[in-house]
């Protein structure tokens, strides 16, 4: 992938230390500065003071630095050694450059997790999350994202949530058969707009497959979830056992997470989406939770605009063929402490691929919905769709496009102990 602006490859700093200090550092694929010092000068753990690099995007992702130990030279001058040193410290907390290492000699985890019969509570220096396994599932639990640098959490109903598999057109010549699901879907409302769609697949993931198992995917310096559902009420004339798999990768030295959902399908269709929240709706009284949204392919939104309720197509939606796609997919909102009203930092979306966003939302119905659709092209049995993501916590919208450019046209996320990857890089678009 190359790198972004501000990275350095490896050797370029690393060249000219003992040997002996190979043992208190190991090649991983991504890690923030502060990361490499620690690992070299034996610094205790991070407190999150110091250069705030966290959204910088990595030098690598998915790539694992091929190094032996003749790649670095003896150097017996300790002195020589020391000035070395001294310069990479000079250099990285100057300039914020990345490098890709990691410590793991400090007898302290760089995340922990926590297991119980009901979710799973993830900490890393940067972030806290929680993965629920019963009740309200997918994606992200509610309010329990919590940015460690600002202490602000995420306002609404989780981020990265799933619903149904869907396709454009009308329910209603068999609604009947149809009324003891949840997959009847009416429109020319304020919750839906005018918009006909039908669910073809469900139940709706998040209120209504009641329980999750999770994998938890431990690596070196990232912890992953991947969480797999088997759609089991169909529409008539269609089959059910489509399976929706997510995978969430918390990397440790990063404000934000990357996702990914994905569909594989058992049935046809000429514009099958998927319906998700992202990055997730927001709770609000007036705007007391968020000063601001930014939506990429529209600008600014002060939060007076969504005090009273609208339909999702009345303004500020997204349709694919209608409006012109941009650059870099982006839905964010600019959070407020609703007690004291001081501004923290921006909680956002990004779309990796914004070619496949089929259609997205951004309306008031007694709190902000921001209901995203991804794929909506033909599909035939025993193929699959997915979309790619990154959620989290930004200090400036330039950071989210900066994360986004780097990013952009990825689909979908491998994970395993080993290593994790973006894949299925699409920039035809």
């Amino acid at each position: 992938m190359g790198h972004p602006p501000g990275c350095l490859k490896f050797g370029t700093v690393i060249r000219g230390v003992p040997l002996g200090l190979w043992q208190r550092v190991i090649a991983l694929e991504t890690v923030r500065p502060e990361i490499f010092l620690r690992a070299i000068l034996g610094a205790k753990r991070e407190t999150g003071r110091g250069p705030d690099l966290v959204s910088k995007p990595p030098c690598e992702i998915g790539r694992r630095w091929e190094m032996s130990t003749q790649s670095a030279c003896q150097v017996g001058n300790t002195k020589f050694v020391k000035s070395i040193i001294d310069l990479a410290l000079l250099i990285f907390v100057v300039t914020g450059i990345c490098v890709g290492v990691v410590s793991t000699g400090f007898g302290q985890e760089l995340y922990t997790v926590d297991e119980t019969d009901e979710l799973i509570r993830i900490e890393t220096p940067h972030l806290q999350a929680a993965i629920r396994k019963k009740g309200y599932v997918s994606g992200v639990a509610a309010q329990s994202f919590v940015d460690r640098k600002t202490g602000f959490r995420d306002p609404g109903f989780g981020l990265d949530i799933v619903d149904w598999i869907m396709e454009p057109g009308s329910d209603e010549a068999y609604r009947d058969q149809i009324a003891h699901t949840d997959l009847v879907y009416e429109f020319n409302n304020l919750v839906h707009g005018r918009r006909a769609k039908r669910s073809i697949e469900g139940p709706q993931i998040c209120t209504r497959a009641r329980e999750l198992k999770p994998e938890i995917i431990r690596g070196k310096d990232f912890v992953a979830i991947r969480q797999q559902f088997t759609y089991h009420i169909a529409a008539p004339g269609r089959k059910t056992g489509s399976r929706w798999t997510q995978i969430i990768v918390f990397p440790v030295d990063r404000r934000y997470f990357f996702s990914m959902d994905r569909v594989d399908s058992v049935n046809d269709s000429e514009a099958m989406f998927l319906r998700i929240d992202m990055p997730g709706h927001i709770r609000h009284k007036e705007g007391d939770t968020f000063s601001e949204i930014y939506l990429s392919y529209h600008g600014f939104l002060p939060a007076r605009e969504f005090f009273r309720d609208f339909p999702p197509d009345e303004k500020f939606d997204y349709v694919r063929g209608r409006d012109p796609m941009p650059a870099e997919f982006i839905r964010a909102c600019r959070l407020r402490d609703p007690h004291s009203g001081a501004l923290g930092p921006w909680l956002a979306g990004i779309v990796l691929d914004p070619s496949v966003v089929y259609e997205a939302w951004c309306h008031q119905r007694g709190y902000v919905c921001m209901i995203l659709e991804f794929g909506g092209r033909p599909i035939r049995a025993g193929e699959s769709f997915s979309a790619a993501f990154v959620v989290g916590y930004f200090d400036t919208v330039a950071e989210m496009h900066e994360v986004a450019r780097y990013y952009r046209g990825f689909t979908a996320l491998e994970v395993s102990p080993q290593g994790w990857r973006l894949t299925n890089r699409n920039l035809g678009e």
